[in-house]
This record gives structure tokens, sequence and C-alpha cells, in this order.
């Protein structure tokens, strides 16, 4: 029996213990869908929290004048977690794909960002490419696990989806404004109306339990762009990276960050959409 299949049984093995409990009044019942909300989410994040975690342990607990550098141990461990998602099939190989897709076009970005200051990977390292360790191309790839397994999980569906050039062409322009913004006008602020125009009337259907529920996708885009702000402030405050504002002492990323985030993460979200086509909501 696989990992997969035994994390299976005991999820279901909890859930009639707990069912019981959960019919005996409606606040009873939305506390238990509440519960699998937030089990579904931390499940979902399983490889962005497992990285986070080793940013902040590396951080404290690598010694810093060990043999293997931390930015190496962190390459290795990531890796190694990929390697243990496949083996167990917690994930699958095309969504795999699809996140070394995003690994790539992230390290690249990276590379040219550090090249033009925008920020630095202060500590030595063996594996890297120019000033980019290489562990920083599976914090990109911990977004799209993210988003492929909550796809998964929540069982998503969609209301009025745009057509499905739109949000490619979106994912592309804002990829190439962060290349061209250095030599360009910086067309975020276009790039944000595309998304509305997109995605205004755009909502997706989630089922944390039995009922499903219905969020506006905009309202799930920022809400995603914010939880990575806060993963990107654990990565500075571990000086894992560093932005040239931070340099003489550690402070929050700004906020204005959350835009870049927001922007990126469409390139994850169509990205994931290669192996999970956007379904319609069932309306039978």
């Amino acid at each position: 029996m696989s990992l997969k299949d035994i994390i299976k049984g005991r999820v279901q093995a909890f859930d009639a213990a707990a069912r019981p409990w959960a019919q005996r009044s409606r606040l009873n019942a939305f506390a238990y869908e509440f519960l699998l909300f937030g089990l579904k989410q931390a499940w979902a994040c399983l490889f962005g929290g497992a990285m986070v975690f080793l940013l902040i342990t590396s951080h404290f607990l690598w010694p810093h004048d060990a043999a293997l550098s931390r930015y190496d141990v962190l390459v290795l461990a990531a890796v190694a977690l990929q390697a243990l998602f496949l083996a167990t099939k917690l994930e699958r190989w095309d969504e795999a794909l699809v996140i070394l897709i995003f690994h790539v076009v992230g390290t690249a970005m990276e590379v040219f960002k550090t090249a033009h200051g925008s920020w630095i990977y202060p500590e030595a390292s063996l594996l890297r490419i120019g000033g980019v360790p290489l562990f920083s191309g599976f914090m990109y790839a911990a977004i799209g696990s993210y988003i492929a397994r909550a796809w998964r999980l929540f069982e998503i569906r969609f209301e009025n989806y745009p057509p499905l050039w739109g949000p490619w062409l979106l994912a592309v322009l804002s990829y190439i404004n962060f290349f061209s913004h250095h030599y360009m006008p910086d067309l975020r602020w276009g790039l944000f109306a595309f998304s509305v125009v997109l995605f205004g009337r755009a909502s997706f259907q989630f089922t944390p339990d039995l009922k499903p529920r219905r969020m506006p996708m905009l309202l799930g885009f920022a809400l995603v762009a914010l939880f990575i702000w806060f993963a990107e402030n654990v990565g500075t405050f571990t000086a894992t990276w560093v932005y040239p504002d931070q340099a003489d002492h550690w402070r929050l990323v700004s906020p204005a960050k959350l835009g870049s985030w927001y922007l990126l993460m469409m390139l994850s979200f169509v990205l994931v959409t290669v192996v999970h086509r956007p379904e319609p909501v069932d309306r039978r």
C-alpha cells in the first residue's frame, strides 16, 4: 500500500469519527468545515511549507563553517522533497513537469534580477547560476505545486472563465514586463487592469467539505499573492535573500511587492491549466 493510500485511509477514518459530531448543529458543521478547509490548505501547501521550514531551520541551525553550504543543502533537500512527492504519488508526473517549467522561468528571472541588483543572495554556494543558488527556483515551483494540489483537493470549478488565450496573454506580458521595465516604462498598472477585464466577472467553486463554496477569482489571486508575500518576509528575515533596503537591518518587504507576486502568480496559474483544464461549474 502506498503512502498516499495510507493517508487517504486515515483521513476517511477521521471523517467517519468526526462526522456525527459535525451533524449535531449548524455551528458544529461550520466549525468542521472550517477545520477541513484549513487542513486541505495545509496539505496543498506541503511543498511550500516544507521549503519555508527549511529556510528557518537552516538559518538558525546550519553551521556557517560546514563543508556544505546552507544554500547547497537547500538545493539537495528540495530535490529530495520533489522525489518523495513523486515516489509516494502525492504529486503527479504531469504536474511535476509544469512545476519544472516554472522553476526554469523563475530561475531565469532570478539571474536577470540579481544581475541588475534587485536583490542578492549573500551566502556562498557551489550549486548556482551566476548570483543565484539553484534552490531559488524551487521557491517558484512551490507556488505551482500549491495551485495544482489545491485544484485537486478542493475540486475547483469555474464560472465565467475567460477565453483560454486571455490568461496566457496576461501571463506572458507580465513575465516580459519583469525584464523590460528596467529599460522601458513599467506596464504593471495596465496589466492589473487587463486582469480585471479578464477575471472581473469570473469566480471559482471550491469544496472544503460537502457543500461547494464560491469566491471571486480576483480575490483568490490576491489572497495567494498575500501569503506568498508572507513567505517572502520569512525568506528575507532568515537572510536567505536580501533587498537593497534591507542591507543594514531587516525590515518588512515592501507591500508594493504584492503586485509583483500577483502578476507572477498568474504565470504559475496558467501553467497549471496545462494539466488541470478549467472546467465549468456543474449546474445539474
